[in-house]
């Protein structure tokens, strides 16, 4: 082929790179290729999605609700329940290994952390990934995590709407209710928005009255 064909077979979109011509019988078994290709892809992708798919009749959104409480497992084999942290701003980040948006944000959960936690601001990551243990804390230290990684379990996926989309992340307030989420990858801009509005709500009745009895029951 001369240069001056190449131009001509990629006019229709310049964005591409047009094979060669070749002959009919080529040309069907780069068909193949491609189609077994793109089959492969939608059956992976598809994987993951039906993997994390909540069950029908799950709500896609459940905010300004009480986050649904669960224990689970931590990297350093110690078990923490979400409503032990009553009191404290949530960020509850869904996130993987695999999961190339998660390594973006979670220098920024780093940084978060270390800015607000003494506003009383708990970030928790909920590893969602079938990785093992010693790979998930291996990639935690690697990253500098400095806040708590649990070890995920699909039940507590559903219970959060099926968690479709990695990463996934929920902000709850001093008194257990959600009052935001982000799913995917935003900015670091939204999510330290989504944080303040977490910290500016006010603890329940009941964990106010626990807070101020404390201090009289330690003077008798």
């Amino acid at each position: 082929m001369s240069t001056s064909e190449v131009p001509a077979a990629n006019s229709g979109n310049p964005g591409l790179n047009s094979p060669p011509h070749a002959t009919g019988g080529g040309r069907s078994s780069l068909a193949l290729v491609v189609a077994a290709v793109v089959v492969a892809g939608m059956l992976y992708f598809g994987f993951h999605a039906a993997r994390r798919a909540g069950p029908p009749g799950t709500p896609s959104s459940i905010k300004s609700t009480a986050a649904p409480d669960f224990t689970l497992e931590s990297l350093d084999g110690t078990s923490m329940r979400l409503s032990d942290l009553r009191g404290k701003a949530v960020l509850l980040n869904f996130w993987a290994t695999w999961c190339g948006p998660c390594k973006i944000e979670m220098p920024w959960f780093i940084e978060l952390q270390n800015e607000y936690g003494a506003q009383g601001l708990q970030v928790v990551g909920v590893a969602m990934d079938d990785s093992s243990k010693d790979d998930i804390a291996k990639f935690a230290k690697e990253m500098g995590v400095n806040y708590p990684v649990l070890l995920g379990k699909e039940a507590v996926g559903d219970a959060y709407g099926g968690v479709p989309a990695l990463p996934e992340t929920f902000f709850i307030g001093r008194d257990g209710k959600i009052v935001d989420k982000i799913i995917g990858l935003k900015g670091k801009a939204e999510i330290e928005d989504a944080i303040k509005k977490a910290l500016n709500t006010q603890p329940a009745a009941s964990q106010t009255a626990v807070t101020q009895a404390a201090p009289m029951q330690a003077q008798n």
